[in-house]
């Protein structure tokens, strides 16, 4: 079990995942999916990954992990708390069960999607499948280098984003992957708002360089833009299945969040202060034609 940084706040509490020195996560995120809408006492089946490692977060509600470690030793770790991850290793087996209601699970990937990664039978652990060839991947992009964006920004840049629902009868799980059509970026961080009052406000700021996706993954809330050109915009979201897509150099606030409701927010940059705008007279002046 990991403990997770958590920034307290009486407008709520805000934890991330990312790699790096600042990070707790010990690989590069490559894909983010999400569980949800699971019928209290569901079980998720179980499974192991050759090569990719895994970090679990319930994001709402609690579930139970049951894992089964490469050498037959079994745990079962409870999971109840949005600061907390559980890291899987390589070749770990594991299943979900005991699911609160309106519960929801985060997992980040070290890998992208691959079928043969997969084990469905708990006596293939321990079989080996060739390691992943470098060539068969594209190359990681480069370091992105930007001119300032906010003369530039504009609030017809922005979408709404609906990801794939994967329907079963033990829940609906939806992905964000690094390469994928839908993912205008790759996922460099994860950070999330819960335990938020219903009268908070959120944001307040602009970024230089973070591209972001913002998904209200339990409850509702507003996200209210603006370009410094045109009349602000609000966007309400409250579909754990669509994310709002907000390009850079747009001022963000968010606001009127249902109780219990949880924000996740994927981002292009990991966590540099540098890269905030937080007052908003100098985002007019950035922003002025």
């Amino acid at each position: 079990m990991i403990e997770l940084p958590k920034v307290e706040d009486i407008r709520g509490n805000l934890s991330f995942i990312e790699s790096g020195s600042r990070g707790v996560c010990p690989f590069e995120i490559e894909r983010v999916y999400w569980i949800y809408d699971v019928p209290t006492g569901r079980k998720r089946n179980g499974r192991a990954l050759r090569h990719t490692s895994e970090m679990i977060v319930a994001m709402s509600g609690s579930f139970d992990v049951v894992c089964i470690n490469p050498d037959g030793s079994k745990e079962i770790h409870s999971l109840n708390r949005s600061d907390r991850a559980l890291l899987i290793a390589p070749g770990t087996w594991r299943e979900i069960n005991n699911f609160s209601t309106n519960s929801v699970a985060m997992v980040l990937a070290s890998g992208p999607y691959n079928a043969d990664e997969y084990i469905f039978d708990p006596e293939d652990l321990g079989t080996e499948s060739p390691q992943p060839c470098a060539d068969c991947h594209e190359e990681k992009k480069s370091a992105k280098t930007f001119a300032d964006p906010h003369k530039h920004s504009d609030l017809a840049n922005v979408r709404r984003i609906t990801f794939d629902r994967h329907k079963h009868v033990n829940g609906t799980l939806s992905v964000a992957e690094n390469g994928a059509p839908l993912v205008p970026f790759d996922i460099r961080r994860v950070f999330y708002l819960y335990d938020v009052p219903a009268d908070a406000k959120r944001g307040g700021h602009s970024h230089y360089q973070a591209e972001e996706l913002i998904i209200a993954l339990s409850g509702s809330f507003d996200v209210v833009l603006d370009d410094g050109k045109h009349a602000p915009e609000r966007f309400s979201l409250n579909r754990p299945y669509t994310a709002l897509y907000v390009p850079t150099g747009l001022w963000r606030t968010l606001d009127n969040f249902s109780g219990g409701s949880v924000c996740m927010v994927l981002t292009s940059e990991r966590y540099s202060e540098p890269d905030y705008v937080r007052d908003y007279e100098l985002f007019k002046q950035l922003t002025a034609l």
